[in-house]
């Protein structure tokens, strides 16, 4: 059996949507295109093109058999798709369940119809039981992106797209095809001010990750509710804090009365660690740290067999990294460990900024997560219009406005502090000049480039972006330093 040019060509398509990041402007026009007779808005309906997709796929069910190796891969994620969607109501349910459980993962027994049906489908075994366990990592994504990171500025929209990213490679066929079991090789590093949600989206990275489907015991190897691992390194003195990672032996030191596990040793190798606050950790526990990411393994203090750490790590900071690397306060060989991906959180000034509604769409979902209805939203809403400045910065981001709405609630007002926010940073002077039209050429090269440095961490990062020679736009960083 042959497929048709025009069977290729939607099948091509349709595999883009598939493997594409779901939160890009591009896939969903594709969906649009792919789906023209779908109703309603695409964005909330994320479920259409399924409906599409079902029927034209039929006739591939009924032909398997007929289809050469070049068709089936061209069908195979046509496939896919349709199963997908087919088990995402349960598998909705599963995560609400599990997110309130701890201990043992739940049974999840329609796991065994899935496998079922996609081996019907043609897929081996093997690939039925990963397929499965992908859709519900895929399922877990869009849980936690969804509802920990809202909002529709520009800026989130490119922070849901960089986190998706962060999960599952640019193209989920590579990932797919080589990596879902490898991604404990990839470190993060979330940069951004106090407050911007750093670990909220380090949390939905880290119960995000692929768990494998136990197919004869019906339940999935790991609960994500319990696979991520937060500490914040600036809370522990020197002394402590070793322990505090790698966990210590009875004896080790005065006051080891027993052992203790550190973080490292709890993390499961379905789980991530996140290490907040990582720009305040002294140069000797970074060389530690460095050591258990190049090698894997770590010792507890006062042990001496060595244990091996399978989870992912993710970093975050609100301190200039580009500083602490010049300063020599932050080891170069021991970022350049943790960035395999750098990723920026913007503030809640910039999403505001950029959209209208940014605050408004921010206040419904915290009013909704703090009294567990929105029905108080408008009433929030309305005080906050009244008490806070309608050009307030918002120096603590998204945390002091969790806090506002709460002080709301309780009393009814919200009196910001502004003289926290009386002194814009680097950026919000640059924005401020460059509206006033008081820069010369080299003067907004000079200040765009030394933001870049701040956020990216590097020159090379600030010249790849700028597109500039790496020589050139170290010079307008330090220009606007000295400047």
């Amino acid at each position: 059996m042959a497929l048709s040019a025009a069977e290729r060509e939607f099948l091509r398509a349709l595999s883009d949507v598939v493997f594409g990041n779901p939160f890009t402007p591009e896939r969903m026009a594709l969906i649009r295109r792919l789906a023209p007779e779908a109703p309603g808005d695409l964005t909330s309906d994320r479920e259409a093109l399924a409906r599409v997709v079902a029927p034209k796929v039929a006739p591939f069910l009924r032909d398997l058999p007929q289809l050469g190796a070049a068709e089936r891969q061209l069908v195979e994620p046509a496939l896919l798709y349709v199963a997908y969607h087919r088990y995402v109501p349960q598998l909705d349910a599963h995560i609400e369940r599990q997110a309130e459980k701890s201990g043992e993962p739940l049974a999840a027994p329609f796991g065994e119809d899935a496998v079922h049906e996609l081996a019907q489908m043609g897929f081996a075994e093997d690939r039925a039981v990963r397929f499965f366990a992908l859709f519900f990592q895929l399922r877990r994504a869009f849980f936690f992106l969804d509802r920990a990171l809202g909002g529709e500025s520009e800026a989130m929209q490119r922070f849901r797209q960089a986190l998706w990213n962060n999960m599952f490679t640019h193209d989920m066929r590579g990932y797919e095809a080589a990596l879902w079991n490898r991604m404990e090789d990839f470190s993060t590093l979330l940069l951004g001010e106090t407050g911007t949600g750093k670990g909220s989206a380090a949390a939905a990275v880290g119960r995000s990750i692929f768990i494998p489907y136990l197919a004869h015991e019906r339940r999935f190897a790991a609960n994500f509710a319990e696979s991520f691992i937060a500490i914040n390194l600036s809370q522990f003195p020197e002394t402590l804090i070793e322990s505090e990672l790698f966990g210590h032996r009875k004896g080790a030191f005065t006051g080891a009365i027993d052992h203790h596990q550190g973080v490292f040793e709890r993390c499961n190798a379905h789980g991530a660690l996140f290490l907040d606050e990582i720009g305040d950790v002294a140069a000797p526990v970074q060389i530690k740290l460095l050591q258990v990411l190049q090698e894997r393994t770590f010792t507890p203090v006062g042990g001496r067999d060595k244990k091996r750490f399978s989870g992912r790590v993710i970093a975050a900071t609100n301190r200039p990294l580009g500083e602490l690397r010049q300063g020599g306060r932050f080891r170069e060989d021991f970022y350049y460990r943790l960035c395999s991906d750098v990723i920026h959180v913007p503030t809640l000034r910039e999403r505001i900024r950029q959209s209208r509604d940014e605050l408004a769409q921010l206040v419904r979902l915290l009013v909704a997560r703090t009294t567990g209805d929105a029905g108080l939203y408008d009433y929030v809403l309305d005080v906050l219009a009244r008490d806070v400045p309608a050009d307030y910065a918002w120096p603590g981001n998204v945390r002091e406005l969790e806090q506002a709405v709460r002080r709301v609630l309780l009393t009814g007002r919200y009196v910001p502090e502004l003289v926290a926010s009386a002194a814009p940073d680097g950026e919000e002077r640059l924005i401020e000049q460059l509206r006033a039209g008081n820069l010369t050429a080299d003067e907004l090269l000079a200040g765009y480039s030394a933001m870049l440095y701040q956020r990216l961490g590097s020159y090379a990062a600030v010249a790849e972006r700028t597109r500039l020679d790496p020589r050139t736009s170290r010079k307008y960083v330090l220009s606007a330093k000295s400047g």
